[in-house]
């Protein structure tokens, strides 16, 4: 007998409990959870509370989730590629609770999919990588550039 795969938001939340995302832990979630390639708000509120942990995280974990949040954002928005006003605030808020490199990379993955996003937040990006958050510096000047 086959068993299912709880992809509730307590498998997500239970990495926190670990206090590390491995490797493993990135690949499991690629394989089992975001098999479908979707990401739910929830899923994505889920994502950020592990990154607002502050856990010693495997390298993987940063490629995994801004590509994740930026699926929720950019690729799942309709239309495809322009980001709304209610997305951009969440997305700013959501950053905002973690200030990491990870989060500032994020906001900096979606300047640079995006096709369309509100001018003020293009503008607050700006300003949070002006507060010394260097991950965003290289792809906030090359969605700049667009």
């Amino acid at each position: 007998m086959a068993f299912r795969v709880d992809r509730s938001r307590t498998i997500i939340s239970a990495l926190i409990l670990g206090r590390r995302v491995s490797a493993l832990d990135v690949a499991w979630l690629r394989r089992e959870v975001f098999a479908e390639g979707t990401v739910s708000r929830e899923a994505a509120d889920e994502l950020f509370a592990v990154e607002r942990a502050g856990l010693a995280n495997a390298p993987e974990w940063t490629e995994f989730f801004v590509e994740k949040i930026a699926e929720h954002v950019v690729r799942q928005a309709q239309p495809a590629g322009i980001v709304g006003e209610a997305e951009a605030k969440w997305l700013i808020g959501r950053a905002d609770e973690c200030a990491s490199a990870n989060a500032l990379a994020t906001l900096a993955a979606v300047l640079a999919e995006a096709r369309r996003a509100p001018a003020w937040f293009l503008k607050a990006v700006r300003a949070r990588a002006a507060r010394g958050w260097p991950a965003a510096k290289r792809p906030l000047t090359d969605a700049v550039a667009q």
